[in-house]
């Protein structure tokens, strides 16, 4: 994510420019937008094998997988992002007809990059526990093998846990799956 906002704008007048706009995406934090970097080949490899692995275990459950072109909003906190990977279980819930804007996801993916790791690990962390359906929140590394999910709590705390071997997989027991390290980084040339 970019450092440098633009002009302050309503997330209405920002959803309408983020509707049109053909090439460069944003996101939106209470009147700022903030433009959004292209994903490097790690980046996108990891992203499309967490997409390719949940869709195969979650064909034949009431789940869906989003890819990073969905929207979702966090009314509460004046947001709206663009996760790398997003799951919802159950119905669907949308901002508006265009159905390209939901707000309940179940687990949420990023993958992270120098640019964008202190923000996924922080603010954007913050306003995604504002959502209620979210129930886990999976970051993965981009130079490394290294997950780490933190999973809702009963009393509304999170808890982690973190992988880094290989042989690893990740239990996604909210969306009823699992995501093999292996697979994850399938193809992926790790740089460190």
């Amino acid at each position: 994510m970019s450092v440098a906002p633009q002009p302050r704008l309503s997330f209405e007048d920002w959803l309408a420019m983020e509707r049109v706009a053909a090439d460069q995406r944003s996101e939106y934090v209470g009147g700022e937008v903030f433009g959004m970097a292209g994903g490097t080949e790690e980046h996108n490899l990891i992203v499309l094998n967490v997409g390719a692995e949940l869709r195969n275990q979650l064909k034949d459950k009431p789940c869906r997988v989003y890819p990073s072109d969905m929207k979702v909003r966090i009314a509460s906190d004046d947001v709206a992002a663009y996760p790398d990977v997003m799951v919802i279980c159950g119905e669907r819930q949308f901002y508006d007809d265009r159905r390209d804007v939901v707000t309940n996801p179940t687990l949420i993916v990023e993958v992270l990059s120098d640019s964008s790791e202190a923000y996924d690990r922080g603010d954007k962390f913050r306003h995604y526990r504002n959502l209620p359906s979210l129930q886990a929140y999976l970051l993965l590394s981009q130079y490394r093998i290294q997950a780490e999910l933190f999973l809702r709590q009963p009393d509304g705390t999170w808890s982690l846990s973190s992988y880094q071997d290989p042989s690893e997989s990740i239990p996604l027991r909210v969306v009823d799956a699992e995501l093999s390290l292996a697979e994850v980084y399938d193809k992926v040339e790790l740089s460190r």
